[in-house]
C-alpha cells in the first residue's frame, strides 16, 4: 500500500529519495480518484523494488496541492531526484504509469 504523505514529510519523501518518488494526489470524495487506487497499488506490487509510492489527500495537504499547481485530481507526478520528471491529469491506466515510471529508471 502506497505510503501517506503529509507537510511534514513531503520534502523528506520526495527530495531525499534515491528511488523515483510517484505521488498520487487524490481527495476522498473524488470517483476517479477511487479508480484509480487499484492500478497503482497493482503497480506497486509489481515495481516496488525500484520506486516509491505514495499518496496526498488534497484536502489535507493543499499547501504541497497549490505548490505544485495540482487543480485537478487524480493527479499523478513522479518525481526523480527530487524534482518533478512526469505528470499525468485524470484517469490514466496502469500501463500508462508503468511506462512513464519505466521511462526514469
Amino acid at each position: 500500500m502506497p505510503k501517506f504523505i503529509t507537510t511534514d514529510n513531503f520534502e523528506e519523501t520526495v527530495k531525499n529519495s534515491a528511488k523515483p518518488v510517484l505521488i498520487d494526489f487524490y481527495a476522498d470524495w473524488c470517483g476517479p480518484c477511487k479508480m484509480i487506487a487499484p492500478e497503482i497499488e497493482e503497480l506497486e506490487s509489481e515495481m516496488g523494488d525500484k520506486a516509491v509510492f505514495c499518496k496526498i489527500n488534497v484536502d489535507d495537504a493543499e499547501s504541497i496541492a497549490l505548490s505544485l499547481g495540482i487543480d485537478a485530481i487524480p493527479t499523478i507526478i513522479i518525481f526523480k531526484n527530487g524534482s518533478e520528471a512526469a505528470r499525468s491529469v485524470g484517469l490514466v491506466s496502469k500501463d500508462q504509469l508503468a511506462a512513464k515510471l519505466g521511462e526514469l529508471l
